[in-house]
């Protein structure tokens, strides 16, 4: 299985604004919700376009959806919560932990897909587990290495182990589970924005994992699959080094995709690292990292579809 894919696609928000229902468990999202509005949103869709364009002018193959006005979904700029895609034309959708990040779930993209990809299977039992209370964001609660066809997952209240074991089992993967935390009484919500596994390195914030053992066994599996091991602090953590993803463009090239913030808190010695291996693309995105609570990683949805001709 490949690690990187160069299609990729994106959802230009409608109203994007910070998610009260989702903010309850997502520490890295904005306390404040008192700025206006439209102003955010304003903020947020510009920040949004650039970032588009940066994609396109490196190469990048980018399918562009639109948000709609109704049903309200401010979060709709991250559609790697609810959709991921697979090489064996496996498409499954994801149980969302917000009720209102369930309505972000599109018939019209599985169409899309459906028709200009080879599609074997969608996989969609969101609304049962959804009904039990159970929930795994996509992309988010899982980081993977697919070409070793692992899953590395944080539990939250919006990873639970028992979906990560039954997604390994559908799809022939091995599960390393952990606990990973902000401070000691804040769990880290999603995963992916404490770690990011590409091709041949991966970057980690390992104090996050107040267990030693767990540490210990999850650096072994980066080491026994060779990846050159980029420690991040939990200061750096905050400012999104974690939520990054390496891609390929057009010219089959190997890019990894940040916020201008991440950038900026790497340290030269890391970045000289990274640039061993892949270019670094940084876009400005404070006002959806600040009330969104996520960061480039989080507006990526990879494809890894084979299409159709």
């Amino acid at each position: 299985m490949k690690q990187k894919t160069s299609n990729l696609f994106l959802i230009r928000p409608f109203r994007f604004f910070c998610n009260p229902e989702t903010a309850v468990n997502n520490y890295f999202q904005s306390n404040s919700i008192d700025e206006e509005i439209a102003n955010v949103s304003q903020k947020a869709l510009k920040e949004f376009d650039e970032f588009f364009n940066l994609l396109k002018k490196n190469n990048l193959t980018i399918f562009l959806f639109n948000d709609t006005n109704r049903p309200v979904t401010p979060d709709a700029l991250f559609p790697n919560n609810w959709i991921s895609t697979y090489q064996n034309g496996t498409i499954f959708l994801h149980s969302m932990f917000a009720e209102n990040r369930r309505l972000e779930r599109r018939d019209d993209i599985v169409s899309f897909l459906k028709e200009n990809f080879s599609v074997s299977e969608v996989y969609n039992k969101a609304d049962f587990q959804e009904k039990n209370n159970q929930f795994l964001e996509g992309t988010g609660s899982m980081v993977l290495d697919r070409e070793n066809k692992i899953v590395y997952a944080a539990l939250s209240e919006r990873t639970n182990q028992i979906l990560v074991e039954d997604f390994c089992k559908k799809m022939n993967f091995s599960c390393l589970v952990f606990r990973a935390f902000q401070s000691p009484k804040k769990i880290i919500y999603h995963t992916n924005v404490m770690m990011s596994v590409c091709k041949d390195f991966a970057v980690i914030c390992l104090d996050s994992i107040l267990d030693k053992n767990e540490q210990k066994k999850i650096l072994n599996s980066l080491n026994q699959t060779k990846k050159e091991v980029i420690l991040i602090s939990i200061e750096q953590m905050n400012n999104f080094c974690g939520n990054i993803l390496e891609v390929e463009n057009q010219n089959r090239e190997s890019i990894l995709i940040m916020s201008t913030r991440a950038f900026k808190a790497f340290s030269k010695t890391q970045k000289k690292i990274i640039n061993r291996y892949c270019k670094i693309v940084h876009s400005s995105l404070d006002t959806i990292e600040n009330f969104g609570g996520g960061g480039a990683r989080c507006m990526l949805a990879e494809i890894f579809l084979k299409k159709i001709l």
